[in-house]
């Protein structure tokens, strides 16, 4: 049957409300760990290579073991989240990180730090799918864009972070301790935030749960919200729903242009220092300042399109965003014996349009998928995007070696234009749309376009 207009919508419609500031910042958890987490090791890895005589694949894999974890939490535990809900896994993650994160500290050989950084990566992909569909879940249209693309604004903070923390302690003695150990502080922080979160009242109506669901939309919403107004129908998670048709694509294109996105920026993030070095742009401590100034420059970028995504629509954004992308890489692979005034040009248009791509990675998955496989998809998303962050960063110090940074950064940019042909050929339009129209599947009926919701 036709989808009929709905009366108006007060979980689409409400505010920016003081529950959903606090629910995006204690969301905005994951992807700052995430990027302060791979960024470092790259500093820590400065002391470990010659205490623990690291070669040059050692040191990537060190740096790429967190990536590997993330593939499979991300991958598991989407689904997880879709069959026990939100609410549980959203606290279970963060502990892990902080025993993890503490343990680090006493490591004695390779093996203990790539056990460790593995699990610790496996959390973190367990909460992308966590917080961002509960995020996606509580958000309303005219803000769900702007409050899932902040979330990797605050992966940049994060990096950022960690490159600063890294720069105080590079000199210090044993400073690769309290770099690896230093992440159970904002963890801890998360735990205590995210204590309370209520389970979201979509996915409890999934599970038929209507009781429950009714008692959070009244807490979250007020006295005059009730369930009517979200989807009905009780629906099994079944994990093959997101390779049905029409949802298929939808994933090959989310994992695809994130792949796309995150394996040059994941590269040249853990490993910041030493391509700067590469440039002759600076070396040691300067390295690791520069690649902060960098990482801000990333986070500028996040920002802008944070601006862009409701004014631009999504799909000329992404695509947009890739083209230019693709031209700073380009400048630096071509030119790499350039002045700095010309590599530091390539760095900052690489870097500035990677907010596009980099903010949608969140709210693509989110919108795309229907509730009872939503945190499934994004995990799958984000562990097809993990494969690449995880060859670019364990491959990166060998291309450096064996290839030379010119060459290197052409690799990269070839990665960027196949993200710009697939974004061109997959990407849809989302804007303005509410989350059950979002995740709907148009599928033709008596000659007529119906919207197939799940």
């Amino acid at each position: 049957m036709e989808t009929t207009p709905k009366s108006r919508s007060i979980v689409e419609e409400t505010q920016f409300t003081p529950f959903l500031k606090r629910l995006t910042v204690f969301c905005c958890g994951g992807p700052f760990l995430d990027g302060y987490i791979l960024v470092i090791i790259g500093a820590a890895l400065v002391q470990l290579t010659p205490l623990l005589q690291m070669n040059a694949y050692m040191a990537g894999l060190s740096g790429a073991i967190s990536l590997a974890g993330l593939f499979l939490g991300g991958a598991v535990f989407g689904y997880v989240t879709d069959l026990i809900g939100r609410k549980l896994m959203f606290t279970l993650d963060l502990i892990t990180i902080v025993v993890c994160s503490i343990l680090c500290m006493f490591i004695s050989n390779i093996g203990h730090l790539l056990i460790l950084r593995f699990v610790i990566g496996m959390a973190v992909g367990a909460d992308y799918p966590i917080a961002t569909s509960l995020l996606a879940e509580f958000a309303p249209k005219k803000h769900r864009g702007m409050l899932l693309g902040i979330l990797q604004v605050f992966w940049f903070v994060g990096a950022v972070a960690a490159n600063f923390v890294g720069y105080f302690l590079i000199d210090v003695n044993n400073g690769w301790k309290f770099m690896l150990g230093s992440a159970a502080i904002p963890a801890i922080i998360l735990v205590l935030g995210r204590w309370g979160t209520p389970e979201s009242p979509r996915w409890l109506m999934s599970k038929n749960r209507v009781d429950e669901a009714r008692a959070v939309m009244k807490s979250v919403y007020g006295p005059d919200s009730d369930v009517d107004e979200l989807e009905q129908e009780v629906v099994t998670t079944k994990f093959t729903k997101i390779f049905e048709k029409g949802y298929f694509s939808r994933l090959i294109f989310c994992g695809g242009f994130w792949l796309c996105s995150v394996l040059p920026l994941f590269a040249i993030y853990t490993f910041g220092p030493t391509i700067l070095e590469q440039f002759n742009l600076a070396h040691g401590k300067a390295a690791m300042l520069g690649d902060s100034l960098l990482s801000a420059v990333f986070m500028i970028g996040c920002i802008i399109s944070l601006w862009l995504i409701n004014r631009m629509g999504r799909r000329p954004l992404i695509i947009w965003t890739f083209a230019i992308m693709a031209v700073g890489m380009l400048i630096l692979g071509i030119m790499p014996n350039a002045g700095p005034a010309v590599i530091i040009l390539g760095f900052c248009i690489y870097a500035l349009a990677s907010g596009g791509p980099a903010d949608l990675e969140w709210i693509y998955p989110n919108e795309l998928f229907p509730t009872e496989v939503r945190a499934s998809a994004v995990g799958v998303a984000t562990a097809i995007s993990r494969i690449g962050a995880f060859l670019g960063t364990f491959a990166l110090p060998i291309l450096l070696e064996k290839m030379g940074v010119g060459p290197t950064m052409l690799v990269m940019a070839a990665v960027t234009i196949l993200g710009l042909i697939l974004c061109i050929a997959l990407a849809p339009e989302t804007k303005g749309l509410t989350l059950a129209e979002a995740a709907s599947i148009p599928t033709p009926v008596s000659g007529k376009v119906q919207s197939q919701e799940i």
